[in-house]
């Protein structure tokens, strides 16, 4: 019993600082959903809501190879904090501009860029900083519970966010975010202690050295570089279909608002059933066929069944399907890398996995939202063919189910071909 009650001691920074930076990300995908539909509504455009996200992504992409190498140099705690503080004062100056009836598209674009150009520092810090307080037995269980957390925020988000708007429009999506922000904050500042490793006390080299290591480990590493590239497809696939979902659900004659929320939220409970499963299931005998072949009934499963059906139902289990394996498969990932990284080295390369992996995500919304836009719906629109109208619907929202069953077949066949590429290569932890 001391034993067990010590192991559970060793776990409460963990447990403290998981829980209180759930709690604020759920506070910000609450604002983050609650601006999507205020520009929906605003433009009407799947390409437009897309750039929210694009906005985000962009300078986390191209910045993260430098400020993986900035995280090694700093102390975690402290980054973590000013990058947090940041990220809070770009959702008041959203608030005092939407107060102002001044709020408009351009101002969400850049605003979004500045917070992903801090989460870009804050990151690889945070994850280090997971690493850092979690003993390494728990690497597995711990990753399950960093799942499951961002399963409930999946599933929290879209239905709270839609509440919200609709009863108080973004006052009270930004009221929650910027309470849970400050829970978050004081917590880290006051009770959680993250050591920091000896070998950066010692750290002399310029960002620019320490970015180079980064890559040169991976160029070594060709396993833990092909799961990333393999993951980069992925997020191709998975955010092109980001930005058509809003715009297949809402025009929907049985869709809307509350409709996206609630069929997003599906999501969320399969990342909780599958973070739940990944949580007390047994170290698999090969982490890296999880990865793919989870991945690979994720893609083939969920695109197809909400391209070729009409109701709500379905919708909400395609979600179900395509979500439910996520937390297997970035838990192996995880414990893969934390298996594997050096902690020294661990900042520079997870920030060289966010480029790699992430880089595709910006790609992905563009080609999705102009697809829907300016390919597939004109093209249903147009289109006098029975066969097609039979299978995709017709009206706006018909040239959305059409793009989900592109993205079904593009997702099909990238799994086919990287896992083929995956099977050669073997990871073991003996």
């Amino acid at each position: 019993m001391k034993q067990k009650i010590n192991k559970e001691y060793s776990l409460r920074d963990f447990y403290l600082l998981w829980s209180t930076q759930s709690l604020s990300q759920l506070g910000s995908a609450i604002t983050a959903f609650a601006l999507t539909l205020w520009l929906y509504e605003k433009t009407g455009s799947a390409l437009s809501t897309a750039g929210l996200r694009i906005c985000t992504y962009v300078p986390y992409i191209v910045m993260s190879i430098f400020a993986g190498a900035l995280s090694d140099k700093f102390e975690k705690k402290k980054t973590m904090l000013v990058c947090d503080l940041l990220a809070a004062v770009s959702t008041i100056a959203v608030f005092i501009l939407y107060k102002t009836d001044t709020l408009d598209v351009w101002h969400l674009y850049l605003i979004n860029a500045i917070s992903g150009l801090m989460n870009t520092v804050q990151q690889p810090a945070s994850e280090v900083g997971y690493t850092l307080i979690t003993p390494k037995e728990y690497y597995q269980k711990t990753s399950a519970l960093q799942s499951l957390s961002r399963s409930l925020v999946t599933i929290g988000n879209p239905v709270i966010a839609s509440a919200l708007y609709g009863l108080a429009g973004l006052d009270a999506a930004i009221a929650v975010d910027l309470l849970t922000f400050a829970v978050a904050f004081l917590t880290l500042s006051l009770l959680v202690r993250i050591p920091e490793p000896e070998s950066r006390q010692n750290e002399t080299q310029g960002v620019l050295q320490l970015a180079k290591e980064g890559i040169q480990y991976l160029r070594s590493n060709p396993l833990i570089l092909y799961v990333i590239l393999f993951m980069a497809g992925v997020n191709l696939i998975a955010s092109a279909f980001d930005a058509v979902l809003p715009a297949f659900i809402i025009p929907n004659p049985r869709g809307g608002n509350y409709v996206l929320g609630i069929v997003t939220s599906f999501s969320g409970i399969a990342m909780v059933v599958g973070s739940l499963f990944a949580t007390v299931m047994g170290k698999p005998k090969d982490r890296v066929k999880v990865i793919y072949l989870s991945m690979l009934f994720s893609l083939a499963t969920e695109n197809y069944l909400l391209a070729f059906s009409r109701s709500p139902v379905l919708w909400g289990i395609g979600q179900f399907l395509g979500w439910v394996f996520v937390p297997v498969m970035s838990t192996n990932q995880n414990v893969i890398m934390r298996n594997t990284i050096p902690e020294r080295l661990m900042g520079r390369v997870y920030a060289c996995r966010n480029t790699l992996q992430f880089f595709t995500i910006p790609i992905g919304l563009t080609l999705g939202g102009f697809m829907v836009d300016n390919v597939c719906e004109p093209f249903m629109r147009d289109s006098n063919s029975e066969v097609l109208r039979s299978l995709f619907g017709s009206g706006k929202g018909s040239g959305a189910a059409l793009m989900l069953f592109i993205l079904g077949l593009a997702g099909t066949t990238m799994c086919l071909v990287f896992g083929n590429k995956l099977k050669q290569y073997k990871y073991s932890e003996d």
